[in-house]
């Protein structure tokens, strides 16, 4: 379908009603499509009114509906990365060879902010509709993060005989962010107490819950070498000494991080974290570890007696909870793809979910399925068209999909990628506690109510500004 010319006069900075710098940006314009579509798709990028750049590609045979996409991350740039959808495009091409349009934002800026990328993924999908007119279906995917703000998508703009029908969630941080990164948290201060190099003592100090001090020029390269200095992570295990062996065995037996992703991990519980403190939450901490008792070391006691306590400043707590934590307010059919050894976003993430959509009695929304990979953002493109094919055929034909039922239809797609279908039907995660040392009163879900969110949105400020 082509443009819709009788929108010849519609200026994007209709689709807010923030006004911006922006409010004047043009149409969508052609662009050259990603070598993975090249052919087979007509591409557009552009950017919104509030600034954030996006990408389009509607395939040759569209099959008449849309696949908007939220990207994962968060990026930690200042302004919103033009590259970014692009580069996203290219990796889910598989929706568009699957016959549907596909949408991707790169969000009006970098750092935090789950309500703010949701917003930014609304907004791309009624520019959408004002140019190419209304699809037959929408569906939301959100992998990684991406997956906590698609999830926010369907909570916020999903309602029922609303503008989306049906939401693909992708190894998804779905515990929400007052407690997805508590393991992060746990990482940040066990780390410390091991290896007293972030900071070191000659340095100026700050509580662990910044992350990083703000006025720090500490780098991810420069991280990397205190972390190698530290536990020899980036070494063969015989050229490490026997000081960084024992502090690397120590670390990663107490948080439960594999130690191919510890890097990525103690990166984002330093950048990421100082992102959130300093600069979404006014230098207000929304984290805690008190009454957490750290195991598995070849001392806790030690660690336990040495390592740094903190509370969490009721007001940040809130507003971090406000912007990311889930009610399980779902009333569109939502599928989920999980590997089971996800080094990044751990499976146990997938409990905290379907404990969320329990929580508001909406289980019968939620399929979930998973697979015996081992990565977190790669996994195979017959498993990526097979979910939306289930998906699809869920919201048209109104028959709930089972883990077994969609194991089996992959077969089909895997004639035509080739890359492997790796379902485990019986596989069920054990609960999100398992796994991340619960806070107290953190064993109940959601995280947060939809009265609470209620109560929360009436308050001057709340939340993360956009």
């Amino acid at each position: 379908m082509g443009l819709a010319a009788c929108l010849a006069g519609v200026v994007i900075g209709a689709l807010t009603s923030t006004s911006s710098a922006h409010a004047d940006a043009g149409h969508p314009v052609s662009a050259a499509c990603p070598s993975s579509l090249a052919g087979r798709a007509t591409c557009y990028t552009g950017q919104d009114a509030n600034g954030a750049y996006y990408s389009i590609a509607i395939p040759k045979t569209w099959n008449g509906s849309l696949v908007v996409h939220a990207h994962g991350g968060p990026d930690l740039g200042e302004g919103s990365d033009p590259g970014r959808s692009v580069d996203d495009l290219d990796r889910w091409s598989v929706m568009v060879d699957e016959g549907y349009a596909w949408a991707g934002s790169s969000y009006r800026r970098g750092g935090y902010g789950t309500r703010m990328a949701a917003a930014d993924t609304e907004n791309l999908r009624r520019l959408f509709v004002q140019e190419f007119g209304k699809p037959k279906r929408t569906y939301v995917h959100g992998q990684s993060w991406g997956g906590n703000v698609a999830a926010k998508v369907v909570e916020t703009y999903g309602k029922k005989n609303g503008p989306y029908d049906g939401a693909l969630l992708t190894s998804g941080v779905l515990g929400g962010g007052s407690r997805g990164y508590d393991y992060r948290v746990d990482l940040r201060v066990v780390y410390q107490y091991y290896c007293q190099n972030h900071p070191r003592p000659s340095e100026p100090q700050y509580p662990l819950w910044e992350g990083l001090r703000a006025d720090s020029t500490m780098t991810a390269a420069g991280l990397r070498a205190r972390l190698q200095e530290c536990t020899g992570y980036a070494s063969a295990p015989q050229e490490r000494t026997a000081p960084q062996q024992r502090n690397l065995d120590d670390i990663l037996a107490v948080t439960k991080i594999p130690e191919r992703t510890l890097e990525s991990h103690l990166r984002f519980a330093t950048f990421t974290f100082r992102d959130i403190v300093h600069n979404r939450l006014g230098d207000r901490n929304p984290f805690s570890n008190q009454g957490v008792w750290y195991s598995g070391s070849h001392d806790d006691k030690a660690l336990n007696t040495g390592v740094e306590r903190f509370s969490a400043d009721p007001t940040a707590a809130r507003d971090l909870s406000y912007d990311s934590d889930l009610t399980g307010k779902v009333a569109i059919p939502v599928l989920t793809l999980h590997a089971i050894d996800d080094p990044t976003a751990f499976v146990e993430h997938e409990a905290a979910y379907r404990a969320t959509l329990r929580g508001e009695h909406r289980e019968k929304y939620l399929v979930q399925t998973f697979t015996k990979e081992s990565e977190h953002s790669g996994l195979s493109n017959s498993e990526y068209a097979n979910s939306i094919s289930a998906l699809d055929t869920w919201v048209r034909t109104g028959k709930k999909p089972t883990p077994q039922s969609i194991a089996e239809s992959c077969a089909a797609f895997d004639r035509t990628y080739g890359t492997g279908c790796f379902y485990n039907q019986d596989f069920h995660p054990d609960s999100y506690a398992s796994r991340v040392n619960a806070r107290p009163g953190g064993l109940h879900w959601p995280a947060m109510t939809a009265a609470q969110e209620k109560s929360w949105s009436r308050i001057d400020g709340v939340g993360i500004v956009p």
